[in-house]
C-alpha cells in the first residue's frame, strides 16, 4: 500500500524537473535578489506600479533583463518567494555569492526599492535592516545606501537601533 502511494506521488506531474529547477532556483544569487526585493515590495501589503517599475529597472540594470525574459525570471523569484519560509533562505544566497561591495550595493538597491513609492514604512524599514544584518552590511554602510536613496535622512535621526 504505502509503495503504491510512493509510486503514485513520484509519478504526478511536475516532480523532477520542477524539483531540479525550484532546486537550482534556491541557489541563484539573481533569483535570491529578485525575491528578497519582491518581499520588500509587498511588505505594505501594496504592490504598485511605480515598485513593479523598480524592479523592473533593478533587474534590467543589474542582469540585462527586459520584456518576456524579465517577467519569467519575476514569475519564478515571486514562486521561490511564495514557498520561502524566512529571510535566511535568500540572505545566506547572497552573503555567500557577493563580495562586500556587492551586498552594500544591493541594499542600496532596497532602499531605492522602499522609496519608489515615496513612503517608508516600518515594516519596509525592518526589513532592510534584518537582510544587512543577515548578509553582513554594517549599520553605517546601511545608513549610507538610505541617505543616498533619501538624502533628507540624516545620521542623528532615529535609524531603527
Amino acid at each position: 500500500m504505502f509503495d503504491r502511494l510512493i509510486s503514485f506521488l513520484q509519478q504526478l506531474p511536475g516532480d523532477t524537473a520542477d524539483k531540479a529547477e525550484a532546486e537550482a532556483d534556491r541557489d541563484d544569487p539573481r533569483i535570491a535578489a529578485a525575491a528578497l526585493l519582491i518581499h520588500l515590495m509587498d511588505a505594505d501589503g501594496v504592490r504598485l506600479d511605480t515598485e513593479r517599475a523598480k524592479l523592473s529597472e533593478a533587474l534590467n540594470r543589474a542582469y540585462g533583463l527586459a520584456g518576456r525574459d524579465r517577467d519569467a525570471f519575476i514569475a519564478r523569484a515571486e514562486k521561490v518567494e511564495r514557498e520561502s519560509v524566512d529571510l535566511y533562505a535568500f540572505t545566506s544566497v547572497l552573503k555567500r555569492n557577493l563580495d562586500e561591495q556587492a551586498r552594500i550595493e544591493f541594499i542600496g538597491i532596497m532602499w531605492e526599492m522602499v522609496f519608489a513609492d515615496g513612503e517608508l514604512s516600518e515594516l519596509e524599514d525592518n526589513i532592510v535592516w534584518r537582510v544587512a544584518e543577515l548578509i553582513g552590511v554594517e549599520r553605517r554602510d546601511r545608513i549610507a545606501m538610505r541617505q543616498r536613496v533619501d538624502p533628507q535622512k540624516t545620521m542623528g535621526d532615529a535609524d531603527d537601533e
